[in-house]
């Protein structure tokens, strides 16, 4: 599956390293393509970068891993790239970083990714990989035994299934706690 994944912080990074080990494509992006370079290389042929644009259009499947107070400029710029794809939203809102969208997105009545799925009203919007720190997914995708869930929330069946099978694919079981409220 191709996968563009807008941001690649820890979580990003982290996770796109899991999907190319898995045999799926990803093309990362962030504010500043070219840092990303060293990161692609060591994931190998199976990655490649581009901006945000690309990574919208590239991708069957669009991981938004990216600050809440970043995600109104990011709709304005990809919004109409991601009609009818599957977005996963990584986000949590925190007030010392996201100011007064923290708050706004938080008292939204589907809570911060009803907020931001509002701002993408085409694309099947699934929350995942919000839960468990960086690390965790670093050191313990497929493990031995029980395997650490990651919960998914989301309105859209047939994208809670295929956000069910990326969860496996990086190496955890996916934990379907309901819709997006």
């Amino acid at each position: 599956m191709r996968i563009g994944i807008v941001g690649a912080g820890k979580i990003g990074s982290t996770v796109a390293k899991l999907w190319v080990d898995a045999g799926h494509e990803v093309r990362l992006a962030s504010r500043h393509p070219d840092e990303l370079q060293p990161l692609v290389k060591r994931l190998g042929e199976r990655a490649s970068v581009g901006t945000p644009a690309d990574a919208a259009e590239f991708g069957e499947v669009v991981m938004l891993t990216v600050p809440v107070k970043a995600i109104p400029e990011l709709a304005r710029e990809i919004g109409p790239l991601l009609a009818g794809k599957l977005v996963l939203d990584t986000g949590n809102a925190y007030a010392q970083r996201d100011g007064d969208l923290a708050r706004q997105s938080s008292s939204h009545p589907q809570g911060s990714a009803g907020w931001a799925a509002a701002m993408f009203p085409k694309a099947r919007w699934v929350k995942a990989f919000n839960s468990v720190n960086y690390r965790v997914l670093e050191k313990e995708a497929h493990r031995d035994g029980d395997r650490v869930g990651i919960p998914l929330a989301g309105d859209d069946r047939d994208a809670l299934e295929t956000a069910a099978r990326l969860v496996r694919d990086a190496g955890f079981d996916p934990v379907i706690v309901g819709s997006l409220a």
